[in-house]
C-alpha cells in the first residue's frame, strides 16, 4: 500500500478470495489494520480492507507524491522558455506539443517509475532543470544555436508521457517497454512538423538528433550518439 508520503508492505491473511477479483494493482482502498515490526521494518496487517466509493470523496492524486515546487512557477518558467525560442519554425513546434490535452498530460506525468522525478509534475521539473544548463551554456558559449538546443531540452523526454502511466500508479504502458520514450517523440516530432508549412529539414533532422542522442551512449539506451555541438551539451545537461 501507498499514499503521498510512503509505500509500506501489508499483509490479508483472510478471506483473500474475496478481495483478490476486485481489488487490483492502482485500485484506492479504505484500510483497518495494525502496524507490525517485520525483520526490523514497519508492515500493515489488514483486518478489513474495501475498494472507495465515489461518496469517500478521494483523488487519485491524493496518494501519489507531487513535486514540491509551485505548478504555477513551474508553468511560468516552461512559457518564458517557449518563448525565448526565436526561430518561427522551433517556436511553431514548441507550441504544437505545449497546449491542450498534451499539455494537461505532460504536467501530471512523472519524469520516472521510480528513479528521478519519480512524482507527479516530475517531467516538468526535470524538462526545466536541464532546459535552465542549457540556457546557461548559450551564455556562456554564444557559438551554441540556442533555438535548436532549447527546443530539444524542451522536448527531449516528451515521450514520456506515452511511455509512463500515472492514473493512479506510476508505470510503463505497453508502448513504453515495446517502442521506448525516445523514439516516441522522434516519431511525434516528425508528426507535428507535418503540420508546420516548409518545415526545413535540417532543422527538424538536428531537433530529432537531440532526441534520439541525449542519453550520450548506446549502451545507455540511446539509438545514436551526439555529433553536434548541440547534441553534445544537452547530453552533458
Amino acid at each position: 500500500l501507498r499514499d503521498r508520503s510512503a509505500v509500506l508492505p501489508a499483509k490479508l491473511w483472510d478471506n483473500i478470495d474475496s478481495y483478490s477479483k476486485s481489488i487490483t494493482e492502482g485500485s484506492i482502498v479504505k484500510v483497518a489494520g495494525q502496524i507490525e515490526e517485520y525483520n526490523n521494518s514497519p508492515q500493515i496487517k489488514i483486518d478489513k480492507i474495501r475498494l472507495a466509493a465515489e461518496d469517500d470523496n478521494v483523488n487519485s492524486e491524493d496518494f501519489l507524491p507531487k513535486s514540491k515546487r509551485s505548478l504555477d512557477e513551474m508553468l511560468s518558467e516552461l512559457n518564458y522558455f517557449i518563448e525565448s525560442v526565436q526561430n518561427q519554425y522551433c517556436s511553431a513546434l514548441l507550441k504544437n506539443f505545449f497546449e491542450g490535452e498534451n499539455l494537461q498530460k505532460y504536467i501530471r506525468t512523472p519524469a520516472g517509475k521510480s528513479w528521478h522525478h519519480a512524482y507527479v509534475h516530475g517531467l516538468l521539473e526535470h524538462t526545466l532543470e536541464i532546459t535552465k544548463i542549457c540556457g546557461l551554456m548559450c551564455e556562456i558559449h554564444p557559438e551554441v544555436n540556442y533555438d535548436i538546443l532549447i527546443t530539444g531540452a524542451l522536448l527531449h523526454d516528451f515521450g514520456k508521457t506515452v511511455e509512463l502511466s500515472s492514473d493512479t500508479k506510476f508505470d510503463y504502458t505497453d508502448k513504453g517497454k515495446l517502442i521506448g520514450h525516445i523514439v516516441i517523440c522522434a516519431i511525434e516530432i516528425e508528426k507535428a512538423v507535418e503540420k508546420i508549412d516548409n518545415f526545413p529539414s535540417d532543422i527538424k533532422d538536428h531537433i530529432i538528433h537531440l532526441v534520439l542522442s541525449h542519453q550520450g551512449k548506446l549502451e545507455y539506451a540511446s539509438p545514436v550518439e551526439p555529433k553536434t555541438l548541440e547534441a553534445i551539451v544537452l547530453y552533458q545537461a
